[in-house]
């Protein structure tokens, strides 16, 4: 009896066992079979790019010599479940250029980290609660035409000076994947200047009270654009549009005023062998508090790009 038992109990565990291989195989070959839900990065790159150039002292053609060394690392993930959803996208990139006789000099920096939950509504919308951050690696410097002498320079910011918190409550349409437009009727930005001497050469201090490290303001609306596709095969597009509108106390004039400010930043990547691509981005920035004209900024670069 106890062998006829113990027969029976193999051969229940047997089929058990088989039951959850063909379970697994089934889920492996469906493409269903997840690690911690639906967790997914959807992509990571890490690129870096080199730029050299060098002329004799006889050389009639005029010319610098320089060299520029940029990197950059990106990383998106996103994870679903059911109707909720969380999106991280954090990017980061930094350049230094050195021409003869006139030093390193910084050429790209950009640090910015964006964190979302969704609750979907309906195929194409949902509510959304998000926070970012957007600041920079090192500090910024104006060089003066003067002597080309690394003597001549100012400092004009630095690491969280300035930092931008975001923290949005709003309504999301995305028609498509790779885009989506972000509504928010209530908003919250933080200004954080951590250099408190700063106010000696941005006078404006980027609207932070002097004496002060962070300015509270609560916009009106913000409105964020997004956009990430691939236009053609190892072609693809991105760009990131930011417009925030709000009603404030203007620091300096103590004076009630509307703000709108504004911030593109775009980039066509081609992908031109396994592992080597061409970068071309520009950032468009009107911020009132920082300068009264529309600033500009503008790279083109070739390199090593590694994408997993």
């Amino acid at each position: 009896m106890i062998s006829l038992l113990l027969l029976a109990s193999s051969m229940a565990f047997a089929q058990d066992d088989i039951k959850k291989k063909v379970d697994l195989t089934n889920s492996l070959n469906n493409g269903i079979l997840k690690v911690k839900g639906d967790t997914a990065w959807k992509k990571i790159e890490f690129g870096v790019n080199l730029t050299q150039g060098s002329f004799s002292s006889n050389w009639t053609g005029g010319g610098v010599t320089s060299i520029a060394l940029g990197a950059f690392f990106n990383a998106l993930s996103e994870k679903k479940t059911g109707r909720n959803s969380w999106r991280n996208d954090f990017q980061s990139q930094y350049g230094i250029v050195k021409n003869q006789a006139q030093g390193s000099r910084k050429n790209l920096d950009r640090l910015f980290f964006d964190t979302k939950y969704n609750y979907e509504l309906t195929e194409k919308w949902s509510l959304f609660a998000n926070f970012n951050l957007l600041s920079q690696f090192g500090n910024g410097y104006n060089y003066s035409t003067a002597p080309d002498s690394v003597g001549f320079k100012t400092k004009v910011s630095g690491l969280f000076a300035p930092a931008y918190l975001t923290e949005a409550i709003g309504i999301e349409y995305k028609p498509v994947p790779y885009f989506f437009i972000d509504l928010a009727p209530g908003a919250v930005r933080q200004t954080i200047v951590s250099d408190r001497n700063l106010y000696k050469t941005i006078p404006e201090n980027y609207g932070v009270k002097i004496g002060r490290r962070i300015r509270n303001e609560v916009g009106i609306a913000q409105l964020v654009a997004n956009f990430d596709k691939d236009l053609a095969k190892n072609i693809n597009l991105k760009f990131r549009y930011l417009l925030f509108t709000a009603y404030n106390k203007n620091q300096i004039t103590e004076k009630r005023e509307f703000k709108n400010d504004h911030r593109l930043d775009a980039m066509l990547t081609a992908k031109i062998a396994k592992y080597f691509n061409v970068n071309l981005g520009a950032i468009v920035v009107y911020n009132k508090t920082q300068v009264d004209d529309i600033q500009f900024a503008q790279g083109l670069s070739i390199g090593f790009l590694y994408t997993f």
